[in-house]
């Protein structure tokens, strides 16, 4: 049998593990492990496992997910999610369908100092579903810009999927987080945007506005000046090289902490939640890195990246990336979005690279063809999660999120089209 087809058999049985719920970083990790054994040896492939472990445990670029993750725990034990959205409300809720834009851009401006979706998701449905239900807002509304921003966690920096995808494909950490940026705020803008389409075509779906005084938009102020600081200081020492990704991320969880000390945010109950949820966290992914690390170096001894990049390389760029981005939005109807990204960079990224592409680029867009699948049904996390938390119905979600899903598919083929939007800040940092 040859190496491309043991590989093709371990691509399926990974599916299959998969599908029976086995955790996805085990379920690569046995493939792997499996796979290694068969095209080298069961001795190397015990050795190579060992030591993959290792490398990944003391890896110094690693160290940075602890940290960011340990800041966005302590912002969202802190109540800035709340002072966010009453915020934006102050400034935007005027605008017929403003408490839809005001949630689009409370998201965007929470996942620049949370990085997790799940955190993004859970703060900020608690506070904005309740507030636009008070004004009659249609559930399929309030669900579609809930689930829809709260994806901009792992877009807009600090993002913890951008930096796993660094560590698999061994770009620079600080690019792609910087990268992220652009990309992110267009996006928002263009969830915005929707958001206010719909309303403009269908003004029952959202029939009242807040009106707020100058100066309750100018108190409002008050309370979220934490979130542009922490963010210039911790993104804009990274862009500037002052500190490392990994310095900027203590240095953001540093501030974080000081923060909810000073303004009496956060208690002992917090802080030690906070610790065990980074931990939590932080664990989670380790294993994931560890298993597709191993599961990357099976690919690759199968020949399998090789094979693809010797077939599809000279494709056209919009047929080659459109090809691509069938491949993850078919596979976002039924696997998890944290386990496309890591099977799919190593089959992907080296048959990207041969076609001419910029890595940094195509990890942005990596990253927003997972944005689509958190929202795609049936496995859709993210709009589980929204129906979760708001007692909307699923399928109300699932209809909620369609306009706001193709607003991703637009931004998506955007930054295909015109990867300097991606590509300009890194290339500045690299000056």
């Amino acid at each position: 049998m040859s190496n491309e087809m043991i590989g093709l058999l371990g691509i399926v049985l990974l599916f299959v593990l998969i599908l029976i719920k086995i955790p996805i970083g085990f379920s690569m990790i046995i493939v792997g492990a499996l796979g290694y054994a068969v095209l080298m040896s069961p001795a190397a492939a015990l050795a190579k496992l060992g030591a993959d472990l290792f490398n990944n445990a003391h890896s110094y670029s690693l160290s940075v997910i602890p940290m960011f993750t340990l800041m966005g725990m302590f912002i969202g034990q802190s109540g800035l999610g709340r002072d966010l959205f009453r915020a934006f409300n102050a400034w935007l809720g005027h605008i017929r369908g403003g408490l839809s834009i005001a949630t689009v851009v409370t998201c965007a401006a929470f996942a620049a100092v949370s990085g997790s979706v799940i955190a993004t998701t859970a703060t900020i449905a608690t506070v904005a579903v309740p507030e636009m239900r008070a004004m009659k807002y249609k559930d399929s509304l309030i669900a579609g810009c809930v689930a829809s921003g709260s994806t901009l966690g792992i877009l807009i920096p600090p993002s913890s999927v951008l930096i796993i995808y660094g560590v698999l494909t061994e770009e620079s950490i600080g690019q792609l987080l910087i990268a992220g940026i652009l990309p992110g705020l267009m996006t928002a803008f263009l969830l915005a945007l929707t958001a206010y389409i719909m309303v403009r075509i269908n003004p029952s779906l959202a029939p009242g506005v807040v009106k707020s005084t100058f100066s309750d938009r100018m108190n409002s102020l008050k309370l979220v000046w934490p979130i542009p600081m922490i963010f210039i200081i911790t993104m804009g020492g990274i862009y500037r090289g002052v500190f490392t990704p990994t310095e900027g991320g203590a240095i953001g969880a540093f501030m974080s902490l000081i923060f909810c000390l000073v303004g009496r945010r956060i208690k002992w109950q917090g802080f030690t939640a906070s610790l065990t949820e980074t931990a939590k966290v932080v664990a989670m992914l380790m294993i994931m890195l560890v298993g597709g690390v191993m599961f990357g170096n099976f690919l690759s001894i199968s020949r399998i990246p090789l094979f693809l990049t010797r077939h599809m390389s000279d494709l056209p760029p919009l047929i080659l990336m459109t090809t691509i981005f069938l491949c993850y939005f078919v596979a976002g109807f039924f696997m998890d979005a944290m386990a496309i990204l890591v099977i799919f960079t190593g089959l992907f990224y080296p048959m990207v690279l041969a076609a001419g592409y910029n890595g940094i680029w195509y990890g942005v867009v990596t990253i927003l063809m997972i944005l689509i699948g958190f929202l795609t049904p049936p496995v859709g996390v993210v709009s589980v999660i929204t129906a979760s938390i708001s007692k909307i119905k699923l399928e109300t979600v699932f209809k909620g999120v369609i306009p706001f899903w193709i607003a991703l598919i637009v931004s998506t083929f955007i930054i295909i089209l015109f990867p300097s939007i991606a590509t300009y800040l890194p290339n500045l940092m690299m000056r």
